[in-house]
């Protein structure tokens, strides 16, 4: 798989513009846009904002009605955006994810019921799900050798991107240097800009699943030899011809065999998740997130009950830098750790996760602001740490199409699952749960992920533990494998 996608793309490389073959240039233009899509200035202030005198909503209302609105929308777009996104071949895509912030970031500037906050939400849900565009689309663009390089650029700018948007705000509202609307109107500009630099993306020539071009490309390799004793000229119109046959080759796999692309996808699927070691991993990515997701989704509405009387909101922004700044540095010093994650992870991810149980049962009961904020620090550490964890045990043996399918739905599972626990506990039309309650719950959900994983990782240690020592002390009354016992 590895070595077709390297023909295709030294075979692309020679057909396309200077442009499409420097991976700088589509790199560098991603990084741009990445940037200005995620700096966000209000979004530390989304809930001051909705129930503040600018919209005059309810904390209910933006708790049990509107929020849910994302994770449904989210979840009802998902699958479809992750194979257009494919068919397409990504740049579309990015370029719709763009449009659709604009969108969102318009009503939220203009409108102002409840109806159109929850059309809001639709539109942020569609946002969310682009969002596998935005990394899918370089893996097209840059040779496999420049994989690793170019998504930490993409992943790091994106960092960037929120961690000033955070300090940005922080700094807008804590000197009322702007209000909230002016706020979004500048946001509105962020984004334009961000829109003129997707439209600038060089279009790919290929994509993981619908448009390979690894059978054409071997047909053109084929060509090339069976006229290499010909002139220069010959040859060099040889290939031409086979690589334009390929591109149609391309087209006609994208076009006409869709369904044997979701065959093969459904195959894919059920080979990677025969793996048991990679199935527990995936289930705690899925579990995890769908907590994590609502965490950081409704924190601020807890932040507003732990302190009703005291404006302490003008620090969410310095809160949300912080936590990104030490998410990034814990999960890039894992990269630096010697340890045996195959035997020792599942613990960790056991323990860990009891660790950020512990900090939502704080944040939840203790109800001091300064007690949340410093939980929310420890919690966002902590997942960012394990999440990188799993990312690293679960692409460790498969392959770049692979690792994006399993991706894709350990995230479909985790907003799954996330959309039945809002259904149930914070949609209005369910529970509706204050947010004590609401916490509680998913103080109490990680506490289950911990006591699992760590009896899990208890029994993979012991197990693995056993087998060393089996292997090193054989059975005495094995007959023992030497020369004298033969003869």
């Amino acid at each position: 798989m590895t070595e077709g996608f390297l023909c295709s793309s030294s075979s692309t490389a020679a057909t396309t513009p200077p442009s499409l073959s420097d991976w700088r240039y589509p790199t560098t233009l991603l990084c741009i846009y990445g940037f200005f899509s995620t700096v966000k200035p209000l979004e530390p202030f989304i809930i001051p904002y909705l129930t503040g005198p600018d919209k005059n909503l309810t904390t209910e209302q933006v708790n049990n009605q509107i929020f849910p609105v994302w994770t449904y929308s989210y979840l009802a777009v998902l699958v479809p955006v992750f194979l257009l996104t494919d068919w397409l071949r990504y740049k579309p895509v990015v370029v719709f994810q763009c449009v659709s912030l604009f969108i969102t970031t318009a009503m939220l500037l203009w409108m102002e019921s409840v109806p159109a906050m929850q059309a809001m939400q639709f539109f942020y849900g569609v946002v969310t799900a682009s969002e596998v565009a935005y990394f899918s689309y370089i893996y097209s663009v840059v040779d496999v050798k420049r994989y690793r390089k170019a998504t930490s650029y993409c992943r790091s700018i994106q960092l960037l991107g929120y961690t000033v948007g955070s300090v940005l705000g922080q700094l807008l509202v804590s000197f009322n240097l702007m209000s909230y609307n002016n706020i979004l109107v500048f946001t509105l500009v962020l984004t334009a800009i961000a829109l003129l630099t997707s439209c600038l993306l060089p279009m790919p020539q290929q994509s993981m699943f619908f448009h390979r071009r690894h059978t054409g490309q071997k047909t053109a390799t084929e060509g090339t030899k069976r006229h290499s004793r010909k002139t220069e000229d010959e040859a060099r119109n040889g290939l031409d011809e086979k690589e334009h046959k390929a591109e149609d080759l391309e087209e006609s796999v994208g076009a006409d065999n869709c369904s044997k692309v979701l065959l093969q996808v459904w195959r894919d699927f059920r080979q990677c998740y025969a793996s048991r070691q990679l199935l527990y991993w995936s289930v705690w990515w899925a579990m995890a997130t769908c907590g994590y997701n609502q965490t950081v989704n409704y924190v601020q509405v807890l932040w507003e009950h732990a302190q009703p009387s005291q404006n302490f909101s003008i620090y969410n922004g310095g809160v949300e830098a912080v936590s990104n700044l030490l998410g990034a540095a814990t999960a890039y010093g894992i990269g630096f750790t010697e340890v045996r994650w195959e035997q020792w992870g599942e613990l960790a991810l056991g323990g860990f996760s009891g660790l950020g149980a512990a900090s939502l049962f704080l944040m939840t009961f203790i109800g001091n602001i300064w007690v949340c904020y410093a939980g929310y620090v420890i919690f966002k550490c902590l997942y960012m740490l394990l999440i990188t964890i799993a990312m690293y045990q679960i692409a460790a043996d498969l392959s770049m199409e692979r690792y994006a399918l399993v991706f894709g739905a350990n995230n479909f599972g985790a907003l799954a699952l996330q959309t039945i626990i809002t259904s149930v506990v914070v949609d209005s039309r369910g529970l509706g749960l204050g947010i004590i309650p609401q916490f509680t719950i998913y103080a109490s959900y990680f506490s289950v992920i911990a006591v699992v994983f760590s009896l899990r990782g208890v029994f993979t240690i012991w197990r693995a533990q056993r087998s060393s020592k089996e292997s090193t002390f054989p059975d005495k009354n094995e007959p023992p494998d030497s020369d004298e016992h033969r003869l």
